[in-house]
């Protein structure tokens, strides 16, 4: 990422002749929102006067405190190259504060900047790589989203099968000319499924990314008659889409998750790490799995992992130690679905990992077996629990989980169970077109 002065943003909206620069920022469910400013209020902006209303915004305050201003970030510039090349549009990404000058508890991207901190105060740099999946939907006569495909391409399929490798290719390219450093992309395995990986990086750079990522994938997908969707499982039957989170600890630029002396390669701090993220793993569901949509992806029979669990050797269980030693030792969280706040996930994350190398919880043994073909009564010999079975349960285990619920902060914590127990409300109020088919002939 490149570091910028205000000095060097004012220059380079003049030089490539930018004309609007969105002030972006998220809600607590991880939505891009933004207020869009011309050059000529630029400078104003730069001194973090923006200011808009924070009343309108899912989670953030009440009407009678409503104002609240963005502060972008400077390292966060960059031009759209999907937009005009006369009057370009750029963007920032901005953290919101309050007026008495302090940063809004409830802002997500706060929330992983403290985790981060905390990181930082215990000596440690906090990475991530993610795998992000969605799928590319025809749209109807109006442009709105549907899920057909006529594709029927499987996992690393390549044109003319893939239908989609003309759409991802311009993903590809409109990416990395926005800097980022696109390391493979490829078909999934379920029809019009894919998935586009870009290189590692510190926490708060890959949570902006994931941003980043999917507006310029949804925007590329337009411009093809496409629409992407991040949903987890948008079809029945078919592979649902996850965000594998790929993770390790550096100091001083040494990954201390490798330790070449262990068998699997692993430092006693990744073991810990491990630990922390199992005991807390069920606390965290409602923010890695955050709709009730999610615990569809979850059922067996698809792939997707609700074993908690780990293993160096198969893809069955929810945390994976990949091949990879040395200084790519890293830890392989396999629950998160790409509709998640990835600046939550992130931070969530990281405080379970630490606390678990705080307070030294080591891991149970791995299970090196095919965890799809245990029985349960098998499982529950293994001592191997679950991951919650529907939001409801998410929600639940949230409420129990004291260390999650501070790092989430009361403010946020508080409104976005409200929010996500009216999820559920509505979700259990509504009548489906399977009930329907099921009941209504025969009852």
């Amino acid at each position: 990422m490149m570091k910028y002065t205000k000095q060097d943003v004012l220059r380079l909206v003049q030089e490539e002749d930018v004309e609007f620069i969105r002030l972006q920022f998220t809600d607590m469910f991880g939505t891009f929102k933004n207020v869009a400013v011309t050059s000529s209020q630029l400078a104003k902006a730069l001194d973090n006067q923006c200011r808009f209303d924070g009343s309108s915004i899912e989670g953030f305050v009440r009407i009678e405190e409503s104002d609240m201003y963005l502060h972008p970030d400077l390292d966060t510039f960059a031009i759209f190259p999907w937009r005009p090349q006369q009057g370009k549009v750029a963007r920032l990404i901005c953290d919101v504060f309050r007026p008495d000058g302090k940063p809004f508890e409830g802002d997500p991207r706060y929330i992983l900047k403290k985790a981060v901190k905390e990181a930082d105060d215990m000596g440690y740099t906090f990475d991530v790589g993610p795998e992000c999946e969605f799928f590319l939907y025809h749209t109807d006569d109006t442009g709105q989203p549907t899920t057909v495909t006529h594709e029927k391409a499987g996992y690393f399929d390549l044109g003319p099968v893939d239908l989609g490798e003309n759409a991802r290719r311009d993903m590809v390219l409109t990416l990395e000319d926005m800097g980022f450093e696109i390391e493979a992309s490829y078909h999934e395995a379920a029809p019009a499924q894919h998935e586009i990986d870009f290189r590692y990086d510190e926490a708060l750079v890959t949570a902006d990314n994931i941003m980043t990522f999917k507006l310029a994938v949804k925007t590329i997908a337009k411009r093809h008659g496409l629409h992407a969707s991040f949903m987890p499982k948008p079809k029945e039957g078919v592979n649902g889409s996850g965000m594998h989170t790929n993770m390790s600890l550096s100091r001083e630029g040494r990954n201390i998750f490798a330790d070449p002396s262990d068998s699997l390669g692993l430092s006693r701090e990744a073991y810990y790490f491990i630990g922390g993220l199992m005991k807390h793993i069920k606390g965290m569901a409602a923010i890695t799995n955050p709709l009730v949509n999610s615990y569809k992806r979850l059922v067996p029979g698809f792939e997707a992992p609700a074993s908690i669990a780990w293993s160096a050797t198969n893809r069955s269980p929810l945390i994976r130690i990949p091949s990879r030693q040395g200084e790519s030792a890293r830890v392989e969280l396999r629950c998160p679905d790409p509709s998640a706040n990835p600046y939550l996930v992130l931070a969530v994350c990281l405080a379970a990992g630490l606390d678990g190398i705080r307070n030294q919880i080591m891991p149970p043994e791995s299970v090196d077996k095919n965890i799809f073909e245990m029985t349960s009564e098998e499982k529950e010999a293994a001592g191997i629990e679950s991951l919650p079975s529907s939001l409801w349960e998410a929600i639940q285990e949230l409420e129990k989980d004291e260390f999650i619920k501070n790092v989430l902060g009361e403010h946020l914590c508080g409104h976005y169970i409200r929010a996500k127990k009216e999820e559920w409300a509505q979700y259990s109020r509504h009548v489906s077109a399977w009930e329907l088919e099921q009941y209504l002939y025969r009852i």
